[in-house]
């Protein structure tokens, strides 16, 4: 998934952050939903401007930064 065409950023909306494109729904807001436990259905009725594929392309976004950002411990060694 192209996820990185699904957002937008531009120092005159939201104070720079990350936004879904055409909106001012912000990356930070959505994954912010789905940490609290919010379903997909909840959240784009929460915020009926932004799609599914938008959604998803957020949850992308955080995998691909989470492999990047985050060291993976050694596994344990199998005696």
């Amino acid at each position: 998934m192209e996820y990185l065409e699904h957002f937008h950023q531009d120092p005159q909306v939201c104070g720079g952050e990350p936004v879904i494109k055409g909106t001012r729904v912000t990356l930070r807001t959505l994954l912010a939903s789905l940490v609290e436990g919010g379903t997909i259905d909840e959240i784009l009725a929460d915020y009926p401007s932004i799609t599914a594929d938008d959604l998803r392309a957020v949850i992308a976004f955080a995998a691909a930064s989470a492999g990047e950002d985050l060291p993976i411990p050694p596994l344990p060694k199998v005696a």
